[in-house]
């Protein structure tokens, strides 16, 4: 794609940086310096989808298919940025990038095969409108970019927020989102492979709680894909 003369002249007036390493970014590249996107501590979890340390997570509690994630997230490290910039500094272009990477990356070993809708994981109404947008939802249109699924992002919504999952325990977190999510437009997702978005995978309190929701309307089958996933 040619880039245009005004992405040119706004590239010399406000220099993009990485976002992991600071590096200033050429004019063709986005997000991510080469060297990061090389380095990035991917967990291969999508060669065995069925089956993985974050697959495991969800075993007996939601009925799973595949699980996976992008990257290794680590607090405080340099990739951690990648979250940090998108969730808490005003970025969303990095929701959609980092999107597009996964997808590109997962298609290559059919992933989404057989998947029929995504379902970014919601914010209530008030944080969104303080943050200005949803996260999961940029992560979403970059998957849709790549792999052309629809976006449901109005069949549940969140009714609840008890403050940040960061620093409690496990079983604190699922006491942190019991009965935050309510099920809305059953009829559009019954019988439907959904894939559910989320920014990090810690304990999966948060997926387990929409996804239990959403299995609510029949024959619902979940498979999950977030960008970090948090190494016990």
């Amino acid at each position: 794609m040619k880039t245009s003369y005004w992405t040119k002249l706004l590239d010399i007036i406000s220099p993009r940086q990485c976002v992991v390493c600071g590096h200033r970014l050429s004019v063709n590249e986005s997000v991510l310096c080469p060297s990061c996107h090389l380095h990035l501590p991917l967990t291969a979890f999508h060669t065995t989808p069925y089956d993985n340390e974050m697959a495991r997570l969800f075993w007996g509690k939601i009925p799973v298919e595949k699980a996976s994630a992008l990257f290794f997230f680590m607090p405080h490290s340099d990739t951690a940025r990648i979250i940090y910039d998108m969730k808490y500094h005003g970025y969303p272009e990095v929701g959609e990038y980092m999107g597009t990477i996964a997808a590109r990356l997962f298609s290559e070993n059919n992933f989404f095969e057989g998947i029929d809708a995504i379902v970014p994981i919601p914010l209530t109404r008030w944080r969104q409108w303080k943050r200005g947008y949803n996260q999961t939802m940029e992560i979403a249109r970059g998957i849709a970019d790549v792999t052309g699924l629809p976006i449901y992002n109005k069949v549940v919504r969140r009714i609840r927020f008890s403050g940040s999952q960061t620093r409690l325990q496990a079983t604190e977190r699922q006491d942190n989102v019991a009965s935050a999510f309510q099920l809305r437009h059953e009829e559009q997702i019954r019988g439907l492979h959904l894939l559910l978005i989320d920014d990090i995978v810690t304990t999966g309190a948060t997926v387990c709680s929409c996804a239990r929701e959403l299995c609510r309307a029949s024959g619902v089958r979940i498979s999950i894909l977030s960008l970090g996933f948090t190494k016990s």
